[in-house]
């Protein structure tokens, strides 16, 4: 079989050419996500630690958090990206889909100023570097070691091994225990 026999393939089926294509959106975002994660994780750690000294449990702690906040918003992002990708290439029309997209944005941003309270919280709390993953604190009357942190919430698991989950903007005092 030679090029003008698969060229004539693709060309007599535009479902295969679609096919491949998301295949590629596929593999192209799964690569994105893992080189993504390990520019991510260099770049903090090089930011948190300049001189490539052997690190602390702060600074270690510190590049966890931000390494989880970035890597998860990056893998959301490139994801919603690829998605969209798909459906266009399935042949539905994605104009009229992120228009719909924008407008419900807009509604739920209006009708949830919680969420938004709570993204603003998480921001000033990883920029201020309150606490990090790792760190015993005790938040909204829950005591315990932080287990993760987003921009949306804070998980603490406690001594009896109960996860609770805060969202950010209900905290209003840390108390954090330093080492």
């Amino acid at each position: 079989m030679d090029i003008k026999a698969i060229i004539d393939i693709f060309q007599q089926n535009p479902l295969l050419i679609g096919g491949v294509k998301i295949i590629g959106i596929i593999i192209a975002t799964l690569l994105t996500n893992r080189f993504g994660l390990i520019f991510i994780n260099k770049l903090i750690k090089r930011l948190v630690n300049p001189s490539q000294k052997k690190t602390g449990p702060e600074e270690e702690k510190k590049s966890n958090t931000l390494i989880s906040i970035l890597g998860g918003t990056m893998k959301f992002v490139v994801g919603i990206i690829a998605a969209l990708m798909v459906l266009s290439e399935i042949g539905i029309d994605i104009g009229p889909v992120l228009a719909g997209a924008g407008l419900i944005g807009l509604a739920v941003g209006m009708a949830s100023k919680e969420i938004i309270s709570d993204f603003l919280s998480g921001f000033f709390i990883i920029l201020e570097d309150q606490y990090h993953i790792g760190d015993r604190v005790k938040i909204a009357g829950v005591e315990g070691e932080v287990k993760e942190v987003t921009l949306r919430r804070t998980t603490i698991k406690d001594d009896s091994g109960l996860l609770h989950s805060i969202p950010n903007g209900q905290i209003k005092t840390i108390a954090r225990k330093v080492n």
